[in-house]
């Protein structure tokens, strides 16, 4: 089976506050569920159509451990602490090869 990655990539960031509080629930969440954290924070480059921004990159052993990791109750918790005004920011899950 194929591992899975989380690409989550900010945007725009209003209110670094809610972001933290996030980031406190979200980081043992997603730890617990099995995601191994590969990359997170600025870019170190930007080439073609790229925009600087925040970026987070987690790898899971598999879609649906993905899946279920982002629908769990204490990730759910982490995403009601972030709120809807907080963050714009889409979240991939992509199969690897």
């Amino acid at each position: 089976m194929a591992k899975a990655y989380w690409i989550s990539a900010y945007h725009t960031i209003h209110d670094a506050d809610a972001l933290a509080a996030y980031a406190k629930l979200a980081l043992p969440a997603i730890t617990a569920a099995g995601g191994k954290f590969l990359a997170r924070g600025m870019p170190a480059a930007v080439k073609e159509q790229g925009i600087a921004q925040r970026t987070v990159l987690v790898e899971f052993e598999s879609v649906d451990a993905a899946l279920a990791a982002y629908n769990s109750p204490a990730y759910q918790e982490a995403v009601a602490a972030l709120g809807t005004q907080a963050v714009v920011r889409d979240l991939r899950i992509i199969e690897g090869t």
